[in-house]
């Protein structure tokens, strides 16, 4: 299997740093840590105003920002996690920014509003119909 990066202590996670993509998947900021390294691979993670790579270390006191669709989620880092555990634990281990905070809250009130504003169909679409939304939506 892979190798495991061990920070300065000699441990893996729980110690001085953890790789940027472990603490990701560890904190339940992507559902895979493949996830987690594609988005730091292509610059959508920013540590402290910086672009970086996935194996770049981690410690706490940095600052994140996620681009995300709509908004771009900012944290700091309270705590390096020694594995993907319970969400309750893994939010511990950050502090969203409160301007994030404001920006993400906002972003989903659009959303809710424009979801409110679209057309209902009593009935789910057919094959052909879910194409059509596709095509419309610019998914295809």
């Amino acid at each position: 299997m892979g190798k495991a990066v061990e920070d300065s202590s000699g441990e893996e996670g729980g110690g001085t740093g953890l790789r940027i993509d472990r603490w990701l998947w560890c904190t339940r900021q992507f559902k895979s840590r493949t996830l987690a390294a594609d988005a730091v691979a292509g610059g959508k993670v920013h540590l402290n105003g910086q672009r970086v790579k996935p194996a770049h270390v981690l410690r706490v006191g940095d600052r994140l920002a996620i681009t995300r669709p709509g908004y771009v989620f900012e944290c700091e880092v309270l705590s390096l996690p020694r594995a993907r555990g319970a969400a309750p634990v893994a939010q511990a281990c950050y502090a969203e920014i409160d301007a994030s905070k404001m920006a993400r809250e906002k972003y989903v009130e659009q959303s809710r509003l424009a979801s409110a504003m679209r057309p209902q169909s009593l009935e789910r679409p057919d094959k052909h119909g879910r194409r059509e939304l596709r095509r419309l939506r610019g998914r295809d």
